[in-house]
């Protein structure tokens, strides 16, 4: 009994070593990622996204989105986009929404799949209400992605 308690207090520490490294990679990353400097960021972001943590996944995600220090590929960041969704990262599941209204990064075009996943984003806290709050700027603005992403929302 005594070795199993021990088994569960070691896995429990070692768990913990793990997700605060994963942190401290993620804030490194962010930060150069902040400063614009994607190739020094992209590793950091990339191992703690590797360690499952969500707001990696998402920044390894805008970084193939967007090429930001890698090379720009669509069908990896959605992959790396829906990873964070599933763990509920609403940024994520925003962007997952884009990708299945445009058909971008090798998804079929997909207005249902894009509608329940930006009510979703847009339920999810904070975030979601800064998303919400965007998208209808964009829309007074004449931007029609945004226009059609709210139309969605219907």
């Amino acid at each position: 009994m005594k070795r199993i308690i021990l088994s569960l207090v070691m896995l429990v520490v070692a768990l913990a070593a793990v997700a605060q490294s994963a942190d401290k990679l993620y804030d490194e990353g962010k930060r150069l990622y902040d400063e614009k400097k994607y190739e020094q960021a992209f590793p950091l972001l990339m191992k703690a996204a590797e360690k499952g943590l969500r707001k990696a996944q998402y920044r390894v995600g805008r970084c193939y989105d967007k090429g930001h220090g890698v090379e720009e590929d669509n069908k990896t960041a959605f992959i790396w986009y829906e990873k964070a969704a599933k763990q509920e990262h609403a940024k994520a599941q925003y962007q997952l929404a884009r990708y299945y209204l445009k058909g971008k990064g090798g998804v079929a075009v997909d207005t249902e799949k894009a509608a329940k996943l930006l009510k979703k984003a847009i339920k999810n806290g904070k975030s979601g209400k800064e998303i919400e709050e965007e998208l209808k700027a964009d829309a007074a603005k004449g931007d029609e992605e945004a226009i059609k992403l709210l139309q969605l929302l219907k």
